[in-house]
């Protein structure tokens, strides 16, 4: 059985002593969550309003999809891809269907999902667009996250994701985020994908100009490469639509999602592609022991009919557009911005506020939970579950502790 004690300073001692240290959390340790709140071992109950970085979109233990996890748990959690599972071609339909891609390929974390698409993208260059074996390029982006591994913090501009884990992988060259005129000076015979934030997250919500997505599309069109959107944090309802790129009327090759394809369970993540991208995956050619197990698929089941069934991309849509204009209407000497898409809305302050950090953690005080990025911006992005009165809770709390 675990530890009950309530003193908060002695989990904080266990973890300091015996994890590793790659984490900065606030100081404040939960052990129980329900919908859009969460409360500490102390008992002092606070608002989520990071939803685990977009991961309980749908809220904190929501009882559907928890009680589809117990079930399967209860029946069978894990086959490998060895056997088949009764859980996985249903699961893979409903996700096709719902996201309008032709072929679904299960992992677990987003950054396997990434590594995927970086396969996928390079193997069908060669066997497909015809590049000279090795040639392969992928642009990517200032300013991006895709994920924590070698590969591709390789091409990451963040000094503490890439400093001191080299040498990286060749084969990326890097645009100016937004900049499409620069983008284009990019393009050769041996670009073979675009890899994109439609909005970036970690970068603290920044959203491109109007003419970005659309000028992606019509450069991969005009060059033959694909358009891979990354919506692992963006996608499944946080920007307001199911996926964040659709927003500026366009449609990606392939995508990589994740986070709250599972409600928060379970780690579950996957890349969508149209049928000839996919089919250069063939037996043997890229796998994963977890990847579509029988737990995940119904736990992504029933976080997927959650997120249609409650609405939950039009409530964002609906309850960010008012977030936002609430947040703008702060008058505050230390906001320098508010941006936002759908619940997702990155707040950043002037350098003279003195970092981002210290309001978090009067927020925290104060009974809501967020964080900063890049040192002077606050992010924002509840469960999509949550009520109007408690965001109106929290903008009170906000604008206190922003004016004072």
């Amino acid at each position: 059985m675990p530890e009950t004690t309530t003193d908060a300073r002695h989990w904080i001692d266990l973890e300091d002593r015996f994890a590793a240290h790659n984490y900065h959390p606030l100081d404040v340790v939960l052990n129980r969550g329900e919908g859009v709140w969460v409360w500490d071992v102390e008992g002092k109950k606070y608002l989520d309003f990071l939803a685990a970085y977009s991961a309980v979109n749908q809220g904190h233990n929501h009882p559907r999809i928890v009680q589809a996890l117990v079930e399967q748990l209860g029946r069978l959690a894990l086959t490998s891809r060895a056997f088949r599972n009764d859980r996985f071609g249903p699961f893979c339909e409903k996700l096709s269907k719902v996201s309008g891609y032709d072929r679904v390929l299960m992992m677990n974390t987003g950054a396997e999902a990434v590594e995927t698409a970086i396969k996928a993208a390079r193997k069908w260059g060669y066997e497909s667009k015809g590049v000279i074996n090795g040639q392969a390029k992928i642009i990517t982006f200032s300013g991006n996250f895709h994920g924590r591994t070698t590969t591709i913090v390789g091409f990451s501009e963040d000094p503490v994701a890439h400093n001191h884990y080299g040498p990286f992988a060749p084969g990326f060259v890097q645009a100016p985020y937004g900049d499409i005129e620069a983008t284009a000076k990019l393009f050769d015979e041996n670009v073979v994908a675009v890899l994109v934030e439609p909005i970036q997250g970690e970068g603290g919500v920044i959203i491109p100009p109007d003419d970005f997505l659309p000028g992606l599309r019509k450069l991969c069109d005009k060059f033959g490469a694909l358009l891979i959107c990354d919506e692992i944090q963006s996608g499944l309802g946080r920007a307001g639509h199911f996926f964040a790129h659709t927003r500026a009327g366009v449609c990606a090759d392939a995508v990589t999602i994740g986070k709250a394809l599972s409600g928060g369970v379970y780690p579950v993540s996957a890349f969508l592609a149209r049928k000839e991208v996919m089919e250069v995956f063939t037996p043997g050619s890229h796998g994963s022991t977890y990847g579509g197990n029988p737990a995940a698929c119904a736990a992504a089941e029933a976080a997927l009919d959650v997120l249609v069934d409650e609405k939950l991309c039009e409530r964002s849509e609906e309850l960010g557009t008012w977030l936002a204009d609430e947040l703008r209407a702060i008058d505050s000497p230390h906001i320098k911005e508010v941006r936002g898409a759908g619940l997702w809305i990155g707040l950043e302050l002037h350098e003279s506020a003195g970092g981002a950090r210290k309001y978090c953690e009067a927020l925290k005080d104060a009974g809501m939970l967020c964080k900063e990025t890049h040192t002077h911006t606050i992010r924002f992005a509840p469960p999509l579950v949550i009520e109007k009165a408690d965001l109106e809770w929290a903008v009170g709390h906000i604008r206190e502790v922003l004016t004072r």
